[in-house]
């Protein structure tokens, strides 16, 4: 039923979260790591996460026309966040 189905995107939301809550913790990790404001923009390192999600996505099923996008959304988010957590960290 529609309820059900909309149940199992709310449980899958919940899910993803928890887990965008996880790689968060890795951009402010990478933001102290990260020894100049320069280093947080990392073209070759985009292409190279974008290559590996499609080649999963690929593996598993997922439409490379929704991977795709979400990822290099969820990555310029992550950047911006890392250079707010880098600046912060340093003034």
């Amino acid at each position: 039923t529609m309820i059900e189905v909309r149940e199992g995107v709310d449980a899958l939301d919940r899910e993803l979260v928890s887990l965008l809550v996880r790689r968060q913790a890795y951009m402010s990790a990478a933001a102290r790591i990260k020894g100049s404001r320069e280093a947080v923009y990392d073209a070759e390192r985009i292409e190279d996460v974008v290559s590996k999600v499609l080649v999963e996505a690929a593996r598993l099923g997922l439409s490379a026309e929704i991977a795709e996008p979400v990822w290099r959304e969820l990555i310029t988010q992550c950047i911006a966040f890392e250079f707010k957590k880098f600046d912060e960290i340093r003034s």
